[in-house]
């Protein structure tokens, strides 16, 4: 089940109606059966995992409370239990077919049996969760939650199981424990994100995703600008696609008085990498910052050392994201822009940012291109693709694409075109008010009765209109999905 299925459309409405009349002291069980029902759609076998991961790091937090002089061992015990699950299903293959090709290399043959599987879906979201509040725990920053229940919705919270945000304890679990009614204004509002994130995903992302995969699947027959616009939107695509799933997991929350965290604030209008990834995933960036980032010792040492605290904590961010030396690159890439900027910052006083109207474009667009860079080996298939992709961007010169209409014969008519890029200008006129601080939602709350539901019902229609549907339209391509 997916967030933008008809199946999602039935489901989230019937849960929503059934919490808010039963008892309070059965929400937590029917939102825990929901939220164990809502993951089961995919693979009913793989709610083991999930279980397995509940239950370890559960008795692991209660140990640590009875048993504090072997506390290391435990948290110890825990890690290794969850990341050895985790490797087994998502980097068994890897790691294995990289020894082979070692070996290989070296003359001699090793046949590896393959762990041949299906990725659970969102298994690095809610090992994450659940590992974050075992270390919480750890350092005695939260108390061991004792109901089971309580603790089983907060790994397994349907919104935000399978992927993100990534919650902390301190925030989401004693949520789960406080009572919840309904209220017109705070459902009003978790509706409307959750109408804006479906318009990122089904208007924007997934019309976009047709573009970049016709283009990155045939690199070698496009060049150039072809290459340049591609990569452009899938920036975008990649974007509103896993933004949307946070507005929609955020809005679906506060509908029934949940408060997640913030995901993405604007992370385009950045005026350097390292603001870039303050703004971005921001859930995964701060879990990496409190649990490897700081235990390494942050920037509180010599600068070699913090240099390669940045770099160990990207190349594991690039690995978290997927078993392919790609996204390792992608993370080593983002790691030397980190370095480079700490290395001018604290060498020659070098400014991230600027106070001029002039200087904020001119940061925003350098850091803009470089993130782009990077997307090129995040969104290819392959290291060689990925090489093949920026030799043709860079050794064709097309201009005339943009006059002799052969945007048209890049996967989109002109027509979809036309609509995608009318929706970025919503997009980009949004963004520009929530990076100015409007409250975009206060400001409609505030106006008359018809002309609020003006606006919904003229949402609505046009996402049903100029969305992607149809039999050919995967309702579960969610990009972090794979993740």
């Amino acid at each position: 089940m997916i967030f933008n299925s008809i199946e999602f459309l039935i489901f989230f409405p019937a849960v929503m109606l059934i919490y808010f009349y039963i008892p309070q002291k059965l929400k937590t069980y029917w939102l825990l059966a929901a939220s164990y029902y809502f993951y089961m759609c995919w693979n009913v076998k793989y709610i083991l995992l999930l279980l397995m991961s509940t239950i370890i790091t559960y008795a692991a937090a209660l140990m640590m409370e009875h048993i504090r002089t072997h506390k290391k061992l435990i948290v110890a015990g825990s890690f290794i239990t969850n990341l050895s699950i985790l490797a087994a299903f998502k980097y068994y293959n890897f790691f294995s077919d990289a020894i082979a090709e070692l070996f290989y290399d070296l003359g001699i043959a090793v046949s590896i049996p393959r762990f041949d599987v299906l990725l659970p879906v969102g298994i690095s979201f809610y090992i994450f969760q659940a590992l974050g509040y075992t270390m919480d725990v750890y350092r005695g920053e939260v108390e061991a939650e004792k109901n089971f229940v309580n603790y089983a919705l907060f790994v397994s919270f349907f919104p935000q199981l399978v992927a993100g945000p990534i919650e902390r304890t301190k925030n989401l679990l004693h949520q789960i424990k406080e009572p919840h009614y309904f209220e017109e204004k705070r459902v009003a509002y978790g509706l409307q994100l959750m109408v804006w994130g479906l318009f990122k995903k089904i208007v924007i992302a997934d019309k976009a995703a047709i573009l970049v995969d016709t283009v990155y699947g045939n690199y070698h027959v496009y060049g150039g600008w072809e290459l340049v616009i591609a990569t452009v939107l899938f920036a975008v695509q990649i974007y509103c696609d896993f933004s949307s799933y946070s507005d929609i997991a955020i809005g679906a929350a506060q509908v029934m008085g949940f408060t997640l965290m913030q995901n993405f604030r604007q992370p385009y209008f950045s005026q350097s990498v390292s603001e870039f990834w303050r703004r971005w995933h921001i859930s995964l960036s701060t879990w990496f910052r409190d649990y490897l980032y700081i235990p390494l010792g942050g920037g509180r040492c010599k600068p070699l050392r913090h240099y390669m605290n940045l770099m160990i904590v990207f190349l594991v961010s690039g690995l978290w994201h997927g078993a392919n030396w790609t996204y390792v690159i992608w993370g080593g890439i983002n790691g030397c822009y980190q370095v480079i900027e700490n290395f001018l910052k604290h060498r020659f006083g070098f400014k991230l940012s600027s106070e001029t109207f002039g200087g904020k474009v001119f940061r925003m667009s350098g850091t803009f291109l470089l993130i782009n860079f990077s997307w090129i080996f995040f969104r290819a298939d392959n290291l060689r693709a990925a090489l093949g992709i920026i030799k043709r961007m860079f050794s064709v010169n097309n201009p005339w694409i943009f006059f002799d209409g052969s945007l048209g014969g890049m996967g989109l008519d002109f027509k979809d075109l036309f609509v995608l890029f009318l929706s970025l200008e919503i997009l980009a006129f949004v963004s520009i008010l929530q990076y100015l601080g409007i409250q975009i939602r206060e400001c409609i709350s505030r106006q008359n009765i018809v002309f609020r539901y003006m606006v919904y019902v003229m949402s609505v229609v046009f996402i049903i209109i100029f969305g992607i549907y149809g039999a050919a339209y995967d309702a579960t391509s969610f990009i972090y999905f794979q993740f």
